[in-house]
């Protein structure tokens, strides 16, 4: 599992690559985090990387909405992969985040 960041003006661009599942979960939670005690408040999570996503990955996201909720942030998810959005579709998550389809979409929402 790759994690890519970039910081697009007060943006911060997430792009984890292969697959979030029980083994990396909480790593990728604690880094998540991290960002977000550094003063990451606007996130967008670019999903056209991930091929696979467990219920420990969607933990983390759900953690991740939640810690940026308290501190007054936003997260948008966006280009997520067919197999990867069904999960989220199946577990409800698509009804209560913000998903777009493209990345300059998830930007400019955030914007």
């Amino acid at each position: 599992m790759n994690l890519a960041t970039e910081q697009i003006g007060e943006v911060l661009l997430v792009m984890p690559e292969g697959q979030i599942n029980s083994a990396n979960a909480a790593g990728i939670e604690a880094d998540l985090v991290a960002q977000i005690e550094k003063g990451a408040r606007k996130v967008a999570l670019d999903l056209s990387r991930l091929d696979y996503i467990s219920s420990a990955g969607l933990r983390v996201v759900l953690v991740l909405a939640k810690r940026l909720k308290q501190s007054a942030g936003a997260l948008v998810l966006c280009s997520i992969q067919p197999q990867v959005r069904e999960v989220f579709d199946i577990s409800g998550f698509l009804a209560i985040l913000t998903v777009t389809d493209t990345r300059e979409q998830a930007l400019q929402k955030l914007g």
